[in-house]
């Protein structure tokens, strides 16, 4: 005798099993595996969860299994993009290292922003370039990564520094007309563009200025190290790398691309290429180093194949050069694309199990559940919040957390009369500036991965962040320039 009808909806206590499965299987694997846990078993715990979604779908309301493909390849597919700017990240990553335009950028940094300013100037710097290139992503892995370099040399904990980076880039991110995030919660919702900006404007504003404030103070009473030790860490730099102002064409040519709303992938692809011909032209000792494994001063000229050889491996795999300073040799090593490799697969794990979630409508099940006990306005923006931070920890992607809360709450907001632009902004402020904070999240590896500092490190420092979801529900519990439409309208 069947327990539930064939084609029935999964109720939201049947619906709870694989998400206490997950957590029960993250809870263990981060136990035994500890910093360890995101190389690989994270996704194991992610398939498993899977697994056990699909096994309880099929027995208990015999939903076919074409369903759970169609599903899961919809989410893949969607992701797609996303796995090749990753790759293309590494890549950029790896050759704006070795051709020396990263330690270019931190040795003259470092005469420029001073200790007593350093977070605040950070997020600031990170924010501006966000707004410009319309990524976080970009933002981070390019001068992200160099003031990740100045911040060392200035004593700063690593924690505080990604926070700062990630704080400024999320904003600018998220203002930014340019943002692809911005532009997905915007039509996803059924909001023009510059009228969702303009609203989130009423959240994110404060939000970003307590953040500056913090990092202001945090960065007055920070104890500087002495003028000589950061000139060693200069010096250091300078010994090992050929540094030169004109390495800075490379950077600004990428934001010419990014100005002319050149696409990511291609942005990416050229900005990698054009780093990889500065560094045999300006790099050509570290280059044959990486490609004989020989001392960087031990070359006199690079041969064709040493220098094609050296590039490739400069895209594709680990890159360390020996500068004499250990704090440098740790900043200064890469893992170019197959470093993302460990993302690409939390990526594909993460789109498998919210594929098989929405599949066996247990999501929806969950979230109809959670809409029940919507009765004001700010339960409401509360619960849509609170889905976008829950859809970022069960499919680990903000594209698919912004569609997904997304398309569960507008039938909601029209029924209640809320102009779509209270969707859109509560969706930005959970679904987009949450993401960074989980550790098996797209966005939260990556940041992690490019930044080489952990998630759960940086994750207390990331004000804005944490800050702009309780924004969004103190701004509707006010009410403040929030109102209903008539009836006719």
């Amino acid at each position: 005798m069947k327990i539930f009808k064939v084609g029935e909806r999964p109720s939201w206590w049947i619906s709870l099993i694989p998400f206490a499965v997950l957590v029960a299987a993250l809870s263990i694997v981060i136990y035994v595996f500890g910093s360890d846990a995101l190389s690989g078993a994270s996704q194991v715990a992610l398939m498993f969860a899977a697994g056990v979604t699909v096994v309880l779908a099929m027995v208990l309301y015999k939903i076919p299994w074409k369903t759970f493909e169609d599903a899961i390849l919809d989410n893949i597919t969607s992701v797609g993009t996303s796995i090749v700017i990753l790759l293309l990240i590494g890549a950029v990553a790896g050759s704006w290292m070795v051709s020396g335009v990263v330690p270019t950028m931190i040795y003259y940094g470092m005469k420029v922003i001073f200790p007593g300013i350093f977070l605040f100037a950070s997020c600031v710097i990170s924010a501006l370039i966000a707004v410009m290139t319309g990524s976080s992503w970009t933002t981070i892995a390019t001068i992200g990564v160099a003031l990740v370099g100045i911040g060392t040399a200035q004593g700063y904990e690593p924690g505080w520094i990604a926070g700062a980076i990630i704080s400024g880039a999320y904003f600018g991110d998220k203002v930014s007309p340019l943002s692809d995030t911005t532009v997905l919660a915007s039509s996803s919702s059924g909001t023009p563009l510059f009228t969702h900006i303009r609203f989130m404007m009423v959240t994110t504003v404060p939000s970003f200025m307590i953040t500056l404030i913090i990092f202001l103070v945090a960065s007055i009473v920070h104890d500087a190290p002495s003028a000589a030790q950061t000139a060693d860490f200069a010096s250091d730099l300078r010994e090992t790398y050929n540094i030169s102002p004109w390495l800075f064409l490379v950077p600004v040519l990428t934001a010419l691309l990014i100005i002319k709303k050149v696409s990511a992938i291609a942005t990416l692809f050229i900005a990698a290429t054009i780093a990889g011909i500065a560094a045999l032209v300006f790099q050509p000792h570290i280059i044959g180093s990486i490609a004989t494994g020989a001392a960087p001063g031990s070359f006199d000229g690079l041969s064709f194949l040493d220098g094609f050889k050296g590039l490739c491996i400069t895209y594709y795999g680990s890159t360390a050069v020996d500068t004499g300073n250990e704090v440098l040799n740790n900043l200064t090593s890469t893992r170019g694309m197959t470093g993302m490799l460990n993302t690409v697969f939390l990526i594909i794990a993460a789109s498998t199990f919210g594929g098989v979630l929405v599949g066996s409508g247990m999501l929806q099940s969950l979230t109809d559940a959670l809409v029940r006990l919507v009765k004001r306005r700010v339960t409401m923006v509360a619960s849509t919040v609170g889905t976008g931070i829950f859809a970022n920890m069960i499919t680990g992607d903000q594209y698919l957390s912004i569609l997904l809360t997304s398309s569960l709450y507008k039938k909601l907001y029209q029924e209640r009369r809320y102009e779509s632009k209270l969707l859109s902004r509560s969706v930005e402020d959970s679904a987009t500036v949450v993401s960074v904070l989980i550790p098996w999240n797209s966005c939260g590896m990556t940041q992690a991965t490019v930044l080489k500092v952990s998630t759960l490190t940086y994750l207390p420092f990331c004000f804005f962040n944490i800050i702009s979801p309780f924004m969004s529900i103190l701004i509707a519990a006010i009410g403040y320039k929030i109102k209903r439409q008539s009836k006719e309208e």
